[in-house]
């Protein structure tokens, strides 16, 4: 049977073997993991800025909104809302006042009703205009506009929500690559003293 002898085999088995001037024998970077921890230090700096950045326009853009989270609700009551945690109070606050309006009914529910007594006023004859003045249809409508407008208020609140956990989630990035790029740096010294 014949054997291979392949250059790189040999030279760990001699490495492994010898005991002695292993770290001499091993092949030191030359420069490009310590060039590939700043680099990974530079990007999570980038990543750490970006997300800083989207948070605060994020934050000013509600501010300006001028929205105040409601007396009623159960978190910072009467508090500007500005954080993600103002934004989720004020829309949690508005699905309360919403459902109370509607004694409990969803814009699914309060919409079905609404087409279902246009449809039976429409089959029993009733023109258009007399369907508007009747106070059972223009009720429904406008709770279905209440339910509506408090749905896409609080649509717009949780988007700010997730906007602001985007923000911070890079910014936690940032922070690991930065850790993560130092640990590279600062090895790479280590190794260098040991072979020195």
């Amino acid at each position: 049977m014949a054997t291979t002898h392949h250059p790189e085999v040999v030279t760990s088995q001699r490495v492994a073997t010898s005991g002695q001037g292993v770290m001499s024998s091993v092949r030191q970077p030359d420069g490009v993991v310590r060039i590939l921890g700043i680099l990974t230090m530079i990007a999570g700096a980038v990543f750490l800025i970006a997300g800083g950045v989207t948070w605060g326009a994020v934050s000013s853009n509600l501010k300006a909104e001028k929205i105040t989270v409601s007396p009623d609700a159960a978190h910072f009551g009467g508090a500007a809302v500005d954080t993600p945690w103002e934004a989720f109070s004020q829309a949690d606050i508005i699905k309360h006042h919403s459902l109370k309006a509607t004694g409990g009914q969803t814009y699914a529910e309060v919409s079905s009703q609404a087409k279902a007594l246009g449809d039976k006023l429409t089959a029993d004859g009733v023109s258009a205009a007399d369907q508007a003045a009747n106070p059972d249809l223009a009720k429904l409508n406008g709770l279905k506009q209440v339910v509506m407008t408090g749905s896409f208020l609080r649509a717009s609140l949780f988007t700010s929500v997730v906007a602001f956990g985007v923000a911070a989630l890079v910014m936690g990035i940032g922070v690991v690559f930065g850790l993560v790029g130092y640990a590279i740096t600062r090895s790479q010294k280590k190794d260098a003293a040991a072979v020195a």
